[in-house]
């Protein structure tokens, strides 16, 4: 019984690695392989949305979705089996993840018998939770993840500074062009400068006389200032998080501070 125990545990620990881990050949195997299939998979659900693939190909494309459904499944309870915490693995992001990746198509052998869900359709769509796992492979999802939370406050700010700008400007617009030229309220108006600003420009609603044009268009040119801020905050944070020192020791010299992507000492140039 001892023996089949740490037998189980073994087989557990190699799962483990493999699954959870790329740092060894079938662990980056295994990722690889699971981004293919993730991306297969999401083709098969667009494809399948064509009415004219769907008529002809329909039979086929379902066959490849329950093919890649029962891997994703088999997957799933792997990662349960071989996780130390079970429950906070089923918990977390990717746990969440993984599972809307799967259940969608088995929800749909439910659907045509529950009359509250009005189109199969809705469910089919959630299949695209898939693409999310390949956030779980990439490192720099992580990089940049990390860079949008550091540089959180600055979004914030700034964010807050565009409201401030669009409320300026939208009722600007409603003294000057009024309920009668379709600027009916502060918030249409408002609504119309966030259109300005992002340069979307529906035409819904739109200035009729030339101080309003004018104001139009200082606020077409201060929206093409406004919308590269996010971007370089986000920039300059994420080149920071990617030559940022870490921890790492060198294990002939113990210096620290190497980068994470930092195959030698910068010191002795041993092997990190």
């Amino acid at each position: 019984m001892l023996t089949k125990q740490l037998s189980e545990d073994g087989l557990k620990q190699r799962c483990y690695t493999v699954i959870f881990e790329a740092d060894t050949p079938a662990g980056r195997f295994f990722d690889l392989s699971l981004v293919w299939l993730i991306v297969m998979s999401v083709t098969v659900v667009m494809l399948d949305s064509i009415d004219s693939i769907h008529s002809s190909w329909g039979q086929q494309l379902l066959i490849l979705e329950w093919m890649f459904t029962v891997i994703f499944t088999i997957e799933y309870v792997a990662r349960l089996w071989c996780a130390p915490k079970p429950l906070a693995y089923m918990r977390s992001f990717y746990g969440i993840v993984d599972f809307l990746a799967v259940i969608p198509t088995y929800l749909a052998l439910l659907a045509p018998g529950i009359h509250v869900l009005i189109d199969i359709r809705v469910l089919r769509l959630l299949r695209l939770f898939r693409l999310l796992k390949l956030t779980a492979y990439v490192t720099e999802y992580a990089t940049l993840g990390r860079a949008l939370y550091s540089s959180r406050r600055k979004i914030l700010v700034f964010l807050t500074f565009v409201g401030m700008v669009v409320l300026i400007m939208g009722t600007v617009m409603y003294v000057v062009e009024g309920p009668q030229n379709g600027f009916t309220s502060i918030p249409m108006s408002v609504y119309w400068a966030i259109m300005t600003m992002t340069t979307v420009g529906f035409g819904d609603i739109f200035p009729q006389t030339d101080i309003g044009r004018i104001v139009s268009s200082f606020t077409m040119l201060l929206g093409w200032g406004i919308l590269v801020v996010p971007t370089g905050i986000v920039s300059a944070e994420f080149v920071f998080q990617r030559d940022k020192p870490t921890t790492r020791t060198c294990g002939e010299c113990l210096s620290e501070g190497h980068l994470t992507d930092s195959k030698f000492c910068r010191n002795c140039g041993a092997e990190l």
